[in-house]
């Protein structure tokens, strides 16, 4: 009978252990693998180290108020002629508090006529959203606007 006991005693421990284990190591606020990437890391990567300009040729169109942050509406138009010499290579989305800052990476050609683009994001709460810019002669436009969210959509 005490064999018994003992058997049942080892399979709970295991049985309790098995399934607390897991949820501990779940529960943890770690980072999530190679998605974590703050604003300014993003803007270094994108840009190399170079000058920002703000610009007026760069439209960033977003609501002041997003009641739902996982569907945000974003479109950026760019003033550029789309010729050869002189045409828009990318639109980058970025959000200032995002686990992840880069929302979109959008390359474009002289081919595409028009520099615009046109998604939905998520953001995880308020925060502003930037259209980082790169033009075909390497310089970088940007544009930002706040963005208050009533809901977030990260989680």
């Amino acid at each position: 009978m005490e064999r018994r006991n003992f058997i049942k005693s080892i399979c709970a421990a295991t049985a309790v252990a098995a399934v607390a284990s897991p949820s501990a190591l779940l529960a943890k606020d770690a980072p999530k693998g190679g998605n974590v990437l703050t604003y300014d890391a993003a803007v270094v990567a994108i840009t190399g180290g170079k000058a920002v300009t703000d610009s007026d040729k760069v439209k960033l169109t977003v609501p002041e108020i997003a009641e739902n942050g996982a569907v945000v509406p974003v479109k950026i138009n760019v003033e550029s002629p789309m010729t050869d010499a002189d045409y828009v290579k990318a639109i980058h989305i970025l959000t200032t508090k995002n686990g992840n800052a880069r929302s979109a990476d959008i390359m474009l050609t002289p081919m595409n006529a028009k520099g615009y683009f046109a998604t939905r994001i998520k953001l995880a709460g308020t925060q502003d959203v930037v259209a980082l810019v790169e033009l075909s002669d390497g310089s970088f436009l940007r544009a930002a606007k706040p963005v208050k969210v009533t809901i977030g959509g990260c989680g």
